[in-house]
């Protein structure tokens, strides 16, 4: 575990301060899980859904959601006094992944939240990601009533790299939440040394 806490009559440093997106599908507790664990009062820009909206949201799975994200949520959390992490939710519906490429600038890591009931909805998400080799880690949040399934049978199912965490999660509850982001920290430190390593011929 590399969050240690420092040592007693330490000088204070100034904190690293790291960028870490939160995408996944519409619905999927992108805003809980900001909200969950921010210590100061997030930033929402989050609309309610309307009639002229419904034929493009697709409500199916999560018939209790009465408002959307439409640009991005915004937290923080210091996970130790030199290390700050800012956190930036993405919207889900297609028609705002435009904001995707400025959000995703400078970005360290991210989180790509994942519902087991609708599991094709982060796709898109997984293959941004991918596609633009920044680290993530997938965390399934667990809704009540869904069927919960082993992080090894979600990895199969979408198909991931075998390096790519999958952990299990609940992004109502703050110290789940902190672990997920401690996992990408860690996972996108041990992507960025693997990339500095000489090949050897």
């Amino acid at each position: 575990m590399i969050f240690k806490r420092s040592p007693r009559g330490t000088a204070p440093v100034e904190p690293v301060t790291l960028k870490i997106l939160v995408a996944g599908g519409f619905g999927v507790g992108k805003t809980t899980l900001v909200g969950a664990v921010s210590e100061i009062k997030p930033l929402r820009t989050e609309e309610t859904l309307s009639e002229a909206g419904r034929p493009v949201d697709d409500l199916n799975g999560v018939p209790g959601k009465h408002t959307t994200t439409v640009a991005m949520d915004f937290g923080r959390i210091t996970l130790r006094e030199d290390l700050v992490l800012y956190l930036f939710g993405t919207p889900g519906q297609d028609r705002f992944w435009f904001l995707w490429d400025e959000l995703a600038t400078g970005a360290l890591g991210a989180v790509v939240l994942a519902d087991t009931r609708r599991l094709e909805d982060c796709f898109a998400a997984v293959d941004y990601f991918e596609r633009r080799s920044i680290p993530f880690v997938v965390g399934v949040n667990c809704f009540e009533g869904a069927t919960r399934y082993p992080a090894e049978e979600v990895r199969q199912a979408l198909d991931l790299d075998p390096g790519t965490p999958v952990v299990l999660c609940d992004a109502r509850e703050k110290e789940s939440v902190k672990e997920v982001l401690i996992d990408v920290v860690e996972h996108a430190m041990a992507v960025g040394a693997a990339a500095r390593e000489p090949v050897t011929t």
